[in-house]
């Protein structure tokens, strides 16, 4: 059965942050609140982690993962960020959108675009998530909690622990979670294309 852990909102507390941060070390996955619904996440060296967000998910291989990031220059690791694409990005995060970009040899080859070698990142303005980063010291490998058969992200925890009870291992509650998925936008060909039009305002690309 998963844990239920309710956390403050605008004061995440530092013990219940330690316990996510100890269960993610262990390999745990957690269904945690954005500014763009509810995400699976977990490390990014979870290797059964991921492969059980592609079963929730109902996902093949080729599924787009995204590293969930506490900062910009976090982010500059995780991917290889060029100049036409610097000012933009740096200008819309944080906030409800997802970049797609070239990865960076460090990221694991099971995390990428088989063809393209590519991963999604973001940066979330969200004060539970900027907490929880900040103590885990490294990107979440994440995915939007849209279930199969469903078009939104969940939005309520106790929802949440009732339907993947037995598939996830924290479900976190942290105030209200909007229901819009994030903004896609795919800048892994040196030009802006939006995929996904969500929370985030599509036309400043």
């Amino acid at each position: 059965m998963a844990r239920y852990l309710d956390v403050h909102p605008d004061n995440p507390q530092p013990r219940l942050l330690q316990q996510i941060v100890d269960a993610l070390n262990d390999d745990a996955l957690i269904a945690y609140p954005t500014d763009s619904g509810y995400a699976l996440g977990c490390r990014i060296g979870n290797r059964a982690g991921r492969d059980r967000i592609l079963k929730i998910r109902g996902l093949d291989d080729k599924h787009h993962f995204t590293l969930v990031c506490r900062d910009f220059s976090q982010l500059g690791q995780m991917v290889h960020v060029d100049n036409s694409a610097f000012r933009a990005i740096r200008a819309a995060t944080p906030g409800p959108y997802t970049f797609i970009l070239p990865a960076m040899p460090d990221v694991p080859r099971r995390l990428l675009h088989p063809k393209k070698k590519t991963v999604g990142v973001r940066i979330p303005d969200h004060v539970f998530v900027q907490a929880l980063l900040e103590q885990l010291g490294e990107p979440l490998l994440t995915s939007t909690l849209i279930l199969p058969g469903e078009t939104e992200p969940r939005t309520m925890g106790w929802e949440i622990k009732e339907d993947l009870d037995h598939e996830v291992d924290i479900v976190v509650e942290a105030g209200e979670t909007p229901a819009e998925p994030t903004t896609v936008v795919d800048w892994s060909d040196g030009a802006p294309e939006v995929l996904r039009r969500g929370a985030g305002d599509p036309d400043r690309f």
